[in-house]
């Protein structure tokens, strides 16, 4: 399969995973603690199968990054799951879409990266997009509470942007070990919360929400990060940047299909100045790693 086709097919997958979450009878927590475990689970088996050598032999700093950024993927999937739950998926989308903006504002203090005219344009257009999908969103909608669900979703960007930053210095590590340590890490972290904090009962389940949830371990988290790795390698970094613009797009799309979601005129325009701020950040200083995406 050509790059560009895996890079595609990884990014329409993780836009699709809104509409399998929103349909998960499991607390939001659990859906994650299971995810980490499913995906991780998965990746192992693919390494064998494709031969990569995972060693895992790295050094005490790394370890100590790896667990703190395993924990902060796996809290960043719980709050964006019950953004889902609290919002529409374009909302949540949209306002997980801000983590770039965050690294930005962290870059000076945290790596050390001058703050320049063309980022704080982008810092300042983001807010006002954001301004936008929350302010002008007069009809909350049935069982809807978007501003509860946008701030979920801008602590799950939280979460994430640090997992980017965390990501920056990690050493001599490969990015495929470090997925595959960084998932396991996550459901190690999430294992105690859940169980202190959830009544888990995975037996009352109804078939379409064990289902889903195995799709979402294999196919969003599994499959979508052994296709995004493998594209990595035969890509340049602004047509990574580029396509993946086709996971909020395709997520937005797919609920308006699937869910009969919409947007108005003011949130769309919303929408295009916060993605735009994020490809001009992205094009300057980061990019989003796989870890920690949706």
């Amino acid at each position: 399969m050509p790059g560009k086709l895996k890079m595609i097919t990884a990014m329409l997958i993780f836009g699709s995973i809104g509409l399998f979450v929103k349909n998960i009878h499991l607390s939001s927590s659990e859906i994650a603690l299971f995810r980490g475990i499913i995906g991780s689970i998965f990746l192992l088996v693919a390494s064998s199968v494709l031969r990569k050598k995972i060693r895992f032999h790295t050094s005490k700093k790394n370890i100590a990054l790896l667990i703190l950024s395993g924990g902060a993927i796996g809290f960043n999937w719980i709050f964006l799951f019950e953004a889902y739950r609290y919002t529409t998926i374009s909302n949540a989308t949209l306002s997980y879409y801000f983590a770039p903006i965050f690294v930005m504002i962290l870059a000076p203090l945290i790596l050390k990266e001058k703050l320049t005219w063309m980022k704080v344009t982008s810092i300042v257009s983001a807010m006002v997009g954001l301004f936008l999908i929350v302010g002008t969103d007069t009809d909350a909608g049935e069982g809807y509470d978007h501003v509860t669900g946008i701030m979920y979703g801008l602590l799950a960007a939280a979460f994430y942007a640090s997992v980017i930053v965390m990501n920056k210095f990690i050493k001599n590590l490969p990015d495929y070990e470090t997925t595959v340590a960084q998932l396991s890490l996550a459901s190690l972290v999430l294992l105690p919360y859940v169980f202190l904090n959830e009544t888990v009962n995975i037996g009352s389940l109804d078939g379409k929400s064990v289902l889903f949830m195995i799709i979402v371990g294999i196919i969003h988290t599994g499959l979508a990060y052994v296709l995004y790795f493998s594209a990595l390698k035969e890509l340049n970094g602004h047509t990574i940047a580029i396509f993946s613009y086709i996971d909020p797009i395709s997520a937005v799309i797919m609920a308006a299909i699937f869910l009969g979601e919409g947007m108005s005129f003011a949130q769309m325009i919303g929408g295009i100045l916060i993605l735009s701020s994020t490809y001009l950040s992205e094009r300057k200083t980061i990019s989003f790693p796989a870890n920690g995406k949706k």
